[in-house]
């Protein structure tokens, strides 16, 4: 009960230029109790944002002025360690790549599953109420634990080796949301192989390694 309080305590900023998907973003997450801070655009967030209350930062990445992008390197340049979920109805995999490797927490596609974007809020503000990331060297099971349920169901089929388009098809997704996914997948459980992947399915008696798709 303490950690959850403390985590509804800490305010979730959102940055985004359009003034309906700002509007919807805050009404969503105040719904559910969450303290938000509205910006319309990256320099205003900036000239106002500290780390010592904000505990997530929701991002458009394509802005007029200062992009998603800038403001992240900008957070960097001043050592303001928050996470980031960008948001974006643009997106496409050299962006989500970039984000990632800059540290971005979540990646989230517009338009957006209202609880989707809840569930990694709230994952978000944890790990930030915990003071670090998960290490890559964490448990198995400790890993996997930080999947949310979609990339659960993202995970195995990428273990067993299914393609991107088969999985889609399998979840009745786009190829692009799976590809998505893949990446966030990928990025929380360390890892930068496939094969990384599919061990870890097998460590954890998820997979038979007898059991494979055939390639």
């Amino acid at each position: 009960m303490t950690d959850s309080a403390n985590s509804q305590s800490a305010t979730v900023c959102v940055v985004d230029d359009d003034a309906g998907m700002l509007e919807s973003t805050q009404w969503l997450l105040e719904s559910v109790g969450l303290t938000v801070q509205a910006f319309s655009d990256g320099r205003r967030f900036l000239d106002t944002v500290n780390d010592t209350n904000v505990g997530c930062v929701v991002l458009d990445v394509r802005m007029p002025g200062l992009g998603g992008l800038n403001v992240q390197e900008e957070m960097q340049k001043r050592n303001l360690n928050i996470p980031i979920i960008f948001v974006s109805g643009h997106a496409d995999v050299p962006i989500v790549v970039r984000a990632f490797k800059s540290g971005a927490f979540d990646f989230i596609e517009k338009p957006f599953n209202q609880q989707l974007l809840l569930d990694s809020v709230q994952q978000a503000l944890q790990e930030h109420q915990n003071g670090r990331p998960l290490q890559p060297d964490a448990s198995t099971d400790e890993l996997l634990d930080t999947l949310t349920r979609r990339e659960r169901d993202v995970f195995l089929p990428l273990a067993q080796g299914y393609t991107s388009r088969e999985i889609a098809d399998q979840l009745g997704v786009s190829v692009k949301t799976i590809d998505l996914y893949r990446a966030r997948v990928m990025k929380r459980l360390g890892a930068d192989r496939l094969p990384d992947v599919t061990g870890l399915a097998i460590a954890a008696g998820l997979l038979n390694p007898l059991n494979l798709r055939k390639q």
